[in-house]
């Protein structure tokens, strides 16, 4: 099996938006792997600056990304599947780059396939987008 190219090529966004002056957001699936502030939440999704004025300690790995920021002066640790991202744009220019919604799933044991963050668990809900989606946006 191979390693999906997806955290790749959201590390490769991050760091262009950074080198160009731009500020980075993703737009995220939310269900109950997903541990973000639930107040900001609609229909199952949330967009987050992930610059690195507004994100402290941002780690994308090739399973999960995750961040503290503060939300309404409150301080929030952030975990995020990396199959949950829907896209990572640059607020500035819209430039970026839309995904396929891949939920994280259980494996056959029954076990997480990765260690989990324990929290809250949010509302599950169905991703919003489906079929494969891989495009530039201008």
């Amino acid at each position: 099996m191979t390693t999906s190219t997806k955290p790749y090529l959201l590390r490769a966004l991050y760091e262009w938006c950074t080198d160009n002056g731009q500020t980075p957001h993703l737009v995220v699936w939310v269900n109950e792997h997903t541990r973000v502030p639930m107040q900001y939440v609609r229909d199952n999704e949330i967009v987050l600056n992930i610059g690195p004025t507004a994100s402290h300690n941002l780690n994308i790995d090739n399973d999960w990304i995750s961040f503290s920021a503060r939300f309404g002066g409150v301080a929030h640790d952030i975990w995020i599947p990396v199959g949950h991202v829907i896209s990572i744009f640059s607020r500035e220019s819209g430039e970026g780059m839309g995904f396929e919604v891949e939920p994280y799933e259980v494996d056959a044991s029954g076990k997480e396939a990765q260690q989990e963050p324990a929290a809250d668990k949010p509302t599950d809900g169905e991703p919003a987008k489906s079929g494969k989606v891989l495009k530039f946006v201008k």
